[in-house]
């Protein structure tokens, strides 16, 4: 029996030419030929406020596209976020997105915020980062600095985990050759929601 997967494509740039849309699209294309059932949100085409205060966060009202995507993460049994790497982070939209689907009342229950201890315990996601340097400099140079914080400080924090990762490095001088070999791991990987 499949799983149901959330596919959350975090590049705010809506040109379709943008790598990590192609790898999106992938991936979901190798769980859905398996029978995994498959949901895709594209952060680009999501209109939503940033969050201005702690107030805001915890009791303000919910954009009604926040809702749907909280919907869909608690529909999920597996979450899939690919990101380009943006000035060392995850770009500023889609770390507001997260800041908003994640509130206490939905994240916590209302609770106060307890690591690992969110509703979303039991789920599981993988990661994946784009990024113009090649993926060994990000992981040892920069110790994954983005990525690690995003599956700490956030997925684990609302009781998500595992969390697999993978990094995509070199996207803007990577061959046709080497970009299509790259898809054919993500529709793997989406094959067997890892």
């Amino acid at each position: 029996m499949g799983r149901r997967i959330l596919i959350l494509d975090g590049h705010p740039d809506p040109d379709p030419a943008r790598y990590g849309h192609a790898l999106a699209a992938s991936y979901a294309r190798g769980a859905a030929e398996i029978g995994h059932v498959v949901h895709r949100t594209n952060l680009c085409d999501l209109d939503f406020p940033m969050l201005q205060s702690r107030n805001d966060w915890e009791e303000g009202p919910t954009p009604a596209v926040v809702l749907a995507l909280q919907d869909q993460l608690a529909w999920a049994e597996h979450i899939v976020i690919l990101y380009p790497l943006w000035l060392g982070e995850m770009p500023a939209r889609l770390k507001a997105l997260l800041e908003q689907a994640f509130r206490p009342a939905f994240a916590f229950g209302g609770k106060a915020v307890s690591p690992g201890g969110g509703k979303l315990k039991g789920r599981t996601a993988r990661i994946i980062v784009t990024m113009g340097m090649p993926a060994a400099a990000y992981r040892v140079f920069y110790l994954a600095h983005s990525l690690r914080s995003l599956k700490r400080n956030i997925l684990a924090l609302v009781g998500i985990g595992p969390v697999r990762d993978t990094i995509v490095g070199a996207v803007e001088t990577r061959s046709d050759i080497s970009r299509k070999r790259c898809l054919a791991q993500i529709r793997k990987m989406g094959a067997r929601a890892a």
